[in-house]
């Protein structure tokens, strides 16, 4: 058996690709859109990939279930549980959908399904086992079930996707199937779905696989054996789920259009002030330093550079309104591809830099901490929650970044304003949007709360 592992560092996401070299033949398991590792990996390795599966109806990026298999003439796997609610409408043909105690069958290589309700109602895992060596299994591919140190969060079907009274029931889902799994052997490997980073779960781990026994010994979901007070300890302190979520539900469900079939975003070289519409998400992609400098109004300086790019795009984006953005040339590809990962597939066109020439611009002013401590400046978290719970700056007004459009009205109505995050980059992305939205004295607190912290300056600690 061949094991191959992929992981996208912005989405916090693992794929896998499980081969049998005797036959040839592999299969893809939770794959993301972009596509071309897994058939660079099978190449290399001489393989065909004719199975594409997933553990569930992915909620933070779009699946490449359907781009793998027009692109392979893969057989696609999908869960048949959950009910009908949750029951995939993919276009394509000859679409299997499994159930628990079936099995995929790929060369030697046998991977036996298990609902593993919780984190979603139609939620399996694949245990795998190499049948060429032995009959007993090497691990389980547990999606957003089990991850290293954490479950998968049973609220966001409620908080993301609006299905009311949803998140308790299926805290109380997770809780049994933990229970299921302290029966199984504690030698079972747990390839997880997601890693540190991820806002499907609380408190992930970094490290990219584990093992059954030692998350019974050190995880948190494991130490239960009260129902109730497991689902009070789940749904408790999750972290805000990005808007997007919700759309990412309903294209993964009904299937996402190939990209082969999407009109190409266009290079423009005019000014762009009459070209980009009113209403559209416009991104300055450039470094907060660059933008801050000059920027052409309107645009929101969401850094490519930055490691949740694509949950900071996914908190403002309009899915019925086209996107715009500015990059370096060299980045251009890259940005297109972490929009696309996300479901962005209306990009009519991008510019480079060079176009801030031809436009008015503007800039944003920063401001360092003992600066702003000094002024007696009002400061916006724009951190998580628990973050600021952790600790933060005394009197400052706590909004997470991804709630800021819809809570304006409690921001001081003039004055200047100092935003601050962890580090620089969550606050430059929310001052754009403040300057944006009419709010002229705004500054960026460099170096974040880290910097602040540094310089010995007050804290209110946990």
């Amino acid at each position: 058996m061949l094991l191959r592992y992929f992981y996208d560092e912005r989405l916090a996401q693992a794929s896998y690709l499980v081969g049998c070299p005797a036959t040839g033949e592999a299969i893809i398991i939770d794959p993301a859109r972009d596509i071309m590792p897994y058939l660079q990996a099978a190449q290399a390795h001489n393989l065909l990939i004719v199975a594409v599966t997933e553990t569930h109806i992915h909620a933070d990026f779009v699946s490449g279930l359907r781009e793998l298999a027009a692109a392979t003439g893969a057989q696609i796997y999908v869960s048949g549980m959950g009910g009908p609610d949750w029951t995939y409408e993919l276009p394509d043909e000859h679409v299997i959908h499994l159930r628990q105690g079936d099995a995929i069958q790929v060369g030697d290589v046998r991977l036996d399904v298990l609902h593993t309700p919780g984190h979603t109602p139609e939620h399996i895992a694949f245990q795998v086992t190499d049948t060429a060596a032995t009959t007993e299994p090497l691990g389980i591919f547990t999606g957003d079930f089990l991850f290293a140190g954490d479950v998968g969060r049973p609220d966001l079907l409620e908080v993301a996707a609006g299905y009311a009274h949803t998140a308790e029931p299926a805290a109380r889902q997770q809780f049994h199937t933990v229970q299921q799994f302290k029966a199984l052997p504690d030698y079972l490997h747990i390839f997880p779905g997601h890693g540190a980073g991820s806002v499907c779960g609380k408190a992930l781990g970094a490290v990219p696989s584990t093992t059954l026994g030692y998350e019974k010994r050190v995880n948190p979901a494991f130490q239960f054996d009260d129902e109730t007070a497991f689902a009070a300890w789940l749904l408790a302190e999750q972290p805000e789920a990005p808007r997007y979520f919700a759309r990412m539900k309903h294209v993964n469900r009904v299937g996402p259009t190939l990209l082969r079939d999407l009109p190409q975003a266009q290079h423009i070289n005019d000014d762009p002030q009459p070209i980009v519409p009113p209403g559209a998400l416009f991104i300055d992609t450039r470094p907060p330093a660059a933008y801050a400098r000059r920027h052409i109004p309107g645009t929101v300086n969401i850094p490519i550079s930055a490691p949740a790019f694509n949950t900071y795009v996914g908190w403002y984006v309009d899915y019925a309104t086209p996107v715009f953005f500015i990059a370096f040339a060299s980045e251009v590809l890259d940005v297109l591809n972490a929009l696309l990962a996300i479901g962005v597939d209306n990009i009519p066109g991008y510019f480079t830099p060079d176009v801030l020439e031809k436009s008015a611009g503007r800039s944003l002013a920063q401001v360092t901490p003992a600066a702003a401590h000094r002024a007696g400046y009002p400061v916006l978290d724009v951190r998580g929650l628990s973050e600021y719970a952790s600790r933060h700056i005394p009197g400052a007004l706590h909004i997470p970044m991804g709630l800021i459009p819809q809570r304006l009205a409690e921001l001081p109505a003039d004055g200047p304003l100092v935003v601050q995050c962890g580090t620089g980059i969550r606050s430059a992305v929310v001052a754009s949007l403040l300057l944006n939205a009419g709010y002229s004295d705004v500054l960026n607190l460099t170096g974040g709360l880290a910097a602040w912290q540094a310089e010995g300056l007050p804290l209110v600690q946990q």
